[in-house]
């Protein structure tokens, strides 16, 4: 299972994260498929502590994900952040043929 994080996503995922009221609470990034129809998919991020149906991914920006294997549609999913034209995380899955909203 692989995840990427862009490094404007990876700066606002550890802010979060190092917020006082996210500390010792054992959270992780999620990032799930909040709607799927044909062959693309609509995500969403959450802080949560995984579940026993979840997996936890590392990446290159040393943020852990949490990801439900079960779920093909995570494989290969892209979390990025962008500044312009509205300000926001962009969830893709270029594996999939998801390169973004539509």
């Amino acid at each position: 299972m692989s995840v990427k994080i862009t490094r404007n996503a990876a700066k606002v995922i550890k802010k979060e994260l190092d917020k006082e009221e996210n500390q010792g609470k054992g959270l992780a990034l999620k990032v799930f498929v909040t709607h799927s129809h044909g062959d693309h998919a609509h995500y969403g991020l959450d802080l949560a502590k995984p579940t026993d149906k979840d997996t936890v991914v590392s990446t290159d920006k040393e943020i852990d994900v949490i990801v439900d294997l079960s779920d093909p549609f995570l494989e290969g999913v892209k979390i990025d952040y962008l500044y312009f034209p509205e300000e926001g995380f962009v969830i893709t899955n270029p594996s999939k043929g998801n390169h973004g909203d539509h």
